[in-house]
């Protein structure tokens, strides 16, 4: 199954989706991401987004779009941050503040060396993080991608590819009448 079959699964009531979907994949289309961080924030956010069939469709396509590196690094951004963003987001919500004076004790050494660009894996952190919703860690990486060059509008885009993954992620798994499989 390629993205264009993924697309024709989604119901009527999801048009809006099935183009979205296309936009904020199209490389040409951004001004502001160039592929590797379009593909490796659209594999990163639909790994975040937990549905199998779109997984598999972003994978296909990122592994023609990324190198082994990126890939290896997006699909770290989405591991480390199901973490992270449980943990800090606890830390933001809860009113004892006494936690937060407590070493965190998780190790995150592919934050600090992730084998790509590092604001690139910020990217793919904070678009994550906004699935997950971490506004803590969204705070956290935001600054670090402005510190680094990187404009609001590029951050947008990011973000915007991560609320299209999780919203097809949530069609494809809610809607009975969704079959991905007779498609693959």
């Amino acid at each position: 199954m390629n993205i264009n079959d993924l697309k024709q699964q989604l119901p009527d009531y999801a048009k809006d989706l099935k183009i979205n979907f296309g936009n904020v994949l199209d490389t040409e289309q951004h001004e502001h991401l160039n592929a590797a961080q379009v593909w490796g924030t659209a594999l990163a956010t639909a790994i975040a987004s937990r549905n199998k069939a779109l997984i598999e469709v972003i994978e296909s396509q990122a592994r023609e779009n990324l190198d082994a590196d990126y890939f290896k690094a997006a699909k770290a951004a989405a591991a480390m941050m199901g973490m992270n963003n449980i943990y800090y987001r606890f830390l933001h919500l809860s009113s004892n503040d006494e936690y937060a004076s407590l070493p965190a004790r998780l190790r995150m050494t592919i934050v600090g060396s992730p084998g790509i660009e590092k604001a690139d894996f910020e990217l793919f952190s904070l678009a994550v993080s906004a699935i997950n919703g971490c506004g803590m860690c969204i705070d956290s990486h935001e600054k670090i991608l402005i510190k680094a060059g990187f404009s609001a509008k590029s951050i947008q885009d990011a973000v915007r590819i991560a609320s299209v993954m999780h919203a097809v992620a949530v069609v494809l798994e809610t809607d009975p009448d969704v079959d991905v499989q007779a498609a693959a």
